[in-house]
């Protein structure tokens, strides 16, 4: 809130990385994705890679942001992500999404450590002939509603992915948005694709964590509708 209450005058360029997310059995101490909470206050930019590539892009155009980043990094893809990363200077645009798969069937809404499971769930799909979309938000403030929007007025159908507990999760924000503004272009109402209302389980981390299996059903479920 720096910069509005200074009227401009002054900036707060900060960058505050934190790791998030299951997946390397930390059980409910440290497997929380909170990224809800900072998109609830104003101000902030929130930003989620899901590759290296995108992180190191993405990373070095957050320090030269004027305003806080809150830059989350599922800690699942430490030492599982592999990817090819140039070592010379390079910016990704925050507020921009990836489409990372063309589909016409379903546009699958996801971010962060889920995006490699959506990408999954998409080729056991291509296999029944479902085509899906899959689009990595890349940051979820500012949000590329018009990438999102675009997407599901051209499919029709919308799955929206994440980790987190379902309720008050940013995928409501998600499927708040798309009533809005492309409710008339729905053949079929939103699914939603999460983890559980739940503390965060230890010995059953794999079933409270979305999976390919979870992700195709619930697009198989929207494109038969």
């Amino acid at each position: 809130k720096y910069r509005y209450r200074s009227g401009g005058q002054y900036t707060c360029p900060v960058v505050v990385r934190m790791p998030i997310g299951g997946g390397i059995k930390g059980g409910h101490y440290h497997s929380q994705s909170p990224e809800a909470y900072f998109c609830h206050t104003a101000g902030l930019k929130v930003v989620v890679p899901s590759n290296p590539y995108d992180a190191k892009g993405l990373l070095l155009s957050a320090i030269r942001q004027e305003d806080p980043v809150i830059f989350l990094e599922p800690k699942r893809l430490y030492r599982a992500a592999k990817g090819e990363v140039p070592e010379a200077d390079y910016t990704l645009p925050i507020g921009v999404a990836e489409v990372v798969r063309t589909g016409a069937h379903a546009t699958v809404l996801t971010y962060g450590a889920m995006v490699p499971v959506c990408l999954e769930a998409a080729d056991q799909l291509a296999q029944e002939g479902i085509e899906a979309e899959i689009i990595d938000l890349r940051t979820l403030l500012p949000l590329d509603i018009e990438t999102v929007i675009g997407s599901v007025k051209r499919t029709g159908r919308a799955v929206v992915v994440h980790e987190a507990p379902r309720t008050a999760g940013f995928g409501a924000e998600l499927v708040a948005l798309i009533n809005e503004h492309a409710l008339l272009h729905l053949e079929a109402p939103i699914a939603r694709v999460t983890g559980y209302d739940t503390p965060f389980p230890y010995a059953l981390e794999h079933e409270y964590l979305p999976d390919p299996g979870r992700v195709a059903e619930a697009v198989r479920q929207t494109v038969h509708y």
